[in-house]
């Protein structure tokens, strides 16, 4: 028998894989059901005092996902499904491709796959921007072990793909179903994600800059986002260096505190 280390471990141990949220949130509020549960359910539009409060708490449900005991996990997982759980209605007005009158819950199958999806997507791009490229079989693995979302949702096995050619094809399928649309509440949205406030916007430029220079050219067009070419050189600037400094720093400001202490144990044993 061959032991074979995390690679969730291995990706989500970087502090600067979190600066390809802003990809996967932008993703997430395509879908015009996920953008309009945020607006209604969620207080990190608000202010820039519950925008941080909501990533703080963000990040520390991945840390212990991710690194923590198991008894840790389930406190998390229990966390979420009970937050998802709250999150439930029905449109007063049509939205994208739904009339008025649909329903959505935040356990709907078919939407925690559209999120996790994309998350895992932008995650591993961020990872591969900044850190190094992955191999196919470390994508697949992922992908597998991101799975462990499936229960901790109270989800049936196999509801969410289990390969990143299986997780690539689900996203284009869904792209290509014409259910995603950016609607003038996901803007507004995309808005605040890009900068909590006003009077932060000159402070959070490089953010908006990453944000807008990771995200695929047809979805930055589809929310309406300038790109000149001087932006894309700017953005190339800006990750060499981050890529340069993710390379020269010390673990102790690369890496996650749970995640030096876990020295990365085994998550499961193959045949070998």
């Amino acid at each position: 028998m061959q032991e074979v280390a995390s690679v969730a471990r291995l990706v989500n141990r970087e502090r600067v894989v979190v600066l390809g949220w802003g990809r996967a949130l932008l993703w997430h509020l395509a879908h015009p059901l996920v953008a309009v549960a945020v607006a209604r359910h969620s207080d990190f539009s608000r202010s820039l005092r519950a925008a941080w409060r909501r990533f703080t708490r963000t990040v520390q449900a991945m840390r212990r996902l991710s690194f923590g005991t198991e008894a840790e996990a389930d406190e998390v997982a229990c966390w979420i499904r009970q937050a998802h759980h709250r999150v439930q209605g029905r449109l007063d007005e049509p939205m994208g491709p739904f009339p008025a009158g649909t329903t959505y819950r935040a356990d709907d199958p078919a939407l925690l796959t559209w999120v996790h999806g994309t998350t895992v997507e932008a995650t591993l791009h961020a990872y591969e921007t900044f850190v190094r490229p992955l191999t196919p079989e470390e994508r697949d693995r992922y992908c597998q072990e991101a799975r462990a979302m499936e229960a901790w949702l109270g989800l049936p096995p196999g509801t969410f793909p289990d390969s990143w050619a299986g997780l690539t094809a689900h996203l284009q399928a869904v792209q290509a179903s014409e259910v995603l649309q950016v609607t003038p509440l996901a803007r507004q949205m995309a808005e605040h994600v890009l900068a909590p406030t006003q009077w932060v916007a000159p402070l959070v430029r490089p953010w908006r800059l990453l944000t807008l220079g990771l995200l695929p050219p047809e979805l930055r067009a589809a929310y309406g986002f300038a790109w000149s070419e001087r932006d894309e050189q700017a953005f190339r600037r800006l990750v060499a260096y981050i890529r340069q400094g993710v390379a020269w720093a010390p673990h102790r400001v690369r890496f996650w505190p749970e995640a030096r202490r876990s020295h990365f144990p085994p998550v499961h044993v193959v045949s070998g």
